[in-house]
C-alpha cells in the first residue's frame, strides 16, 4: 500500500511561482508513474502532468506547457511539481497521484492511490 503526502501549495498573486510536493511511503517508488491532477470548484479533475517510473519521460496538458515541470527524486521517495507564470485560471485544489505501473497515464482511473489534496490560489 502507498500512501501519499502532499505539501506546499497557497495563495500566489498572477505571475508568480509555486512547488508543490508529493512525498511516498514504501519501497520501490521508481516502480510507480507519478501524476498531478487538479480539480476547481464546480469541475471535474482534470490531468495536469505525468511522470515515468525512472523520471526519464514527462507529459503535460496543453494548458501549462512551458509553465509547469514535474520531476522526481527516487531516492526521496518524492515527486514536486513546479508552477510557473501562473494564472488566476490555475486556482484549484491539486493532488498528485500514484500508478502501479513505471509507464505514464493522463486519467485518473487509473491511478491507484492519491494525496490528500492542496490548494492552490492565484489571484489577479
Amino acid at each position: 500500500q502507498v500512501q501519499l503526502v502532499q505539501s506546499g501549495g497557497g495563495l500566489v498573486q498572477a505571475g508568480g511561482s509555486l512547488r508543490l510536493f508529493c512525498a511516498a511511503s514504501g519501497r520501490t517508488f521508481s516502480n510507480y508513474a507519478m501524476g498531478w491532477f487538479r480539480q476547481a470548484p464546480g469541475k471535474e479533475r482534470e490531468f495536469v502532468a505525468a511522470i515515468s517510473g525512472s523520471g526519464g519521460y514527462t507529459r503535460f496538458a496543453d494548458f501549462v506547457k512551458g509553465r509547469f515541470a514535474i520531476f522526481r527524486d527516487n531516492a526521496k521517495n518524492t515527486v514536486y511539481l513546479q508552477m510557473n507564470s501562473l494564472i488566476p485560471e490555475d486556482t484549484a485544489v491539486y493532488y498528485c497521484a500514484a500508478r502501479l505501473s513505471p509507464i505514464m497515464a493522463v486519467t485518473p482511473n487509473q491511478y491507484d492511490h492519491w494525496g490528500q489534496g492542496t490548494q492552490v490560489t492565484v489571484s489577479s
